[in-house]
């Protein structure tokens, strides 16, 4: 006999069929195998109690502050510890109690209905510009060509074309002058029908610019003030096109000068929600979410969002992650822009365990070598 403790990074699936389990036994079992740790904060302690009880009923348990059961407080910070079968018990069970309950139901309904991604997908960076944070991004004329052509060898799924830098306090550039940046490398691209060798995002928020290169075989925008733009949202709708939203707090010019958030994860998901509705609200059908790393954010806000990443599936959408090469990794272990890409590594492998399907980089080889690592330990 041998006795071992196996990882719960482990396919659970996977594992289940290799002893033997029935496929009816597998998804009952691979349930059980799940563990959530939510947290839901400002509970009336009334709804607290009624939860507290439903969830040892069931097995599964809420830790509540000390006084709960004789309600000292009105309203109680909680963490509920549950299976994804527990949840889905009580996310039918909480519907028809009071005390707020009900809303926490549909919550919890969302966290199981919340779909972790079965790809990653590698969004390669080229910058036509000449003051962007990372030199080794930037390139002009054929040299632009060559690299996004050694980009799609290395495994990109998508090429990010940007004129214009938002590093914090980036100099501000006029839609004429960015198209013009941009405007060679499009052509070249369209010419050469790249469009149907690897998807083209444009990262830019001018609708002009955006125009023009939608009708030259881009197919994503990737907005980094999240999609407010009306314009910006009736050009997806036209050209059928992904918009990718981002949250960024204030604008590039502003947005390291003391950002504060009374919840970075709650205000941040607020504000992508709202993103998506309105986007939804134009007809824009495909949609991205980016939590804006770096923009508008301290290294705990960063950090935080890294972390708490799992909650934002909730959204129903692909979330895309985007921390290569910044300023949070110095903050993190002392480096320049180019001793960078370790950290970077650490950050994206970290977040595609918590479920982004969308990283853009950088490096390209050395993402899709990691990532294939990665998925090898997880599924061997």
């Amino acid at each position: 006999m041998r006795v071992t403790r196996v990882s719960t990074q482990t396919d659970r699936e996977k594992l289940l069929h290799t002893i033997g389990v029935d496929s009816g036994g597998v998804s009952i079992l691979s349930s059980k195998m799940q563990h959530y740790l939510i947290s839901i904060e400002d509970l009336l302690v009334g709804g607290a109690n009624i939860l507290k009880q439903d969830a040892l009923s069931i097995g599964a348990d809420l830790a509540v502050p000390r006084g709960t059961v004789i309600a000292q407080t009105s309203r109680v910070n909680t963490l509920l510890i549950a299976t994804k079968k527990q949840l889905k018990i009580l996310a039918k069970k909480e519907l028809a109690q009071p005390f707020g309950l009900k809303e926490v139901a549909k919550e919890l309904q969302k966290i199981v209905d919340a779909t972790p991604p079965q790809n990653v997908e590698i969004m390669g960076v080229l910058n036509a510009n000449d003051d962007s944070f990372f030199s080794g991004s930037r390139f002009v004329g054929s040299a632009a060509l060559d690299h996004i052509a050694k980009m799609k060898e290395d495994g990109a799924d998508i090429i990010d074309i940007g004129g214009v830098s938002s590093k914090p306090n980036a100099q501000l550039v006029s839609a004429d002058e960015e198209l013009q940046r941009i405007k060679p490398i499009v052509d070249a691209l369209y010419d050469a029908k790249f469009y149907n060798e690897v998807k083209l995002s444009i990262d830019s928020y001018e609708p002009s610019v955006i125009s023009y290169v939608l009708e030259r075989g881009f197919h994503i925008v990737n907005d980094i003030t999240g999609l407010r733009d009306s314009e910006i949202l009736k050009l997806c709708a036209t050209y059928g096109a992904v918009g990718i939203a981002m949250h960024m707090q204030g604008t590039p010019q502003t947005m390291q000068k003391n950002p504060t958030y009374e919840s970075v994860v709650g205000d941040v998901y607020a504000y992508l929600e709202e993103s998506l509705q309105k986007a939804d609200a134009y007809g824009v059908k495909d949609l991205v979410i980016d939590v804006g790393i770096g923009f508008g954010k301290r290294l705990e806000h960063n950090v935080a969002l890294i972390q708490n990443l799992e909650h934002f599936l909730t959204l129903g959408v692909p979330i895309l992650v985007g921390a290569s090469r910044k300023s949070m990794i110095d903050m993190i272990s002392p480096s320049s822009v180019e001793e960078r890409l370790a950290g970077t590594l650490a950050i994206h492998l970290q977040a595609v365990q918590n479920g982004a399907s969308i990283l853009r980089v950088h490096d390209v080889y050395e993402h899709k070598q990691a990532l294939a690592v990665q998925k090898m330990l997880q599924t061997f």
